[in-house]
């Protein structure tokens, strides 16, 4: 399945007919926040909040990355997950 932009990945994801695993899924969130927004500039979340630390930590694994690399590197990304779930 040939995917030509990050609006199409993401919308494919929202069709995987099982959840992927967890690292899968952090890495999805990161990659996207970076092709969209680039580097996190956001404030680390309070020492309890592990969903929102787990995701915050995700997206800072690719501080210093293009936008452009982020977004192919999303794509190629959604395209191997999409043969284990869809």
């Amino acid at each position: 399945m040939e995917i030509t932009n990050l609006e199409d990945a993401a919308a494919l994801t929202k069709k995987f007919t099982s959840r992927p695993s967890n690292e899968e899924l952090l890495k999805l969130y990161g990659l996207y926040k970076q092709a969209t927004e680039g580097d996190n500039e956001t404030e680390r979340p309070g020492g309890f909040d592990f969903k929102a630390a787990a995701k915050f930590n995700a997206w800072l694994n690719f501080k210093g990355k293009s936008k452009s690399d982020a977004s192919d590197e999303y794509i190629s990304l959604v395209e191997e997950l999409s043969t284990k779930y869809l």
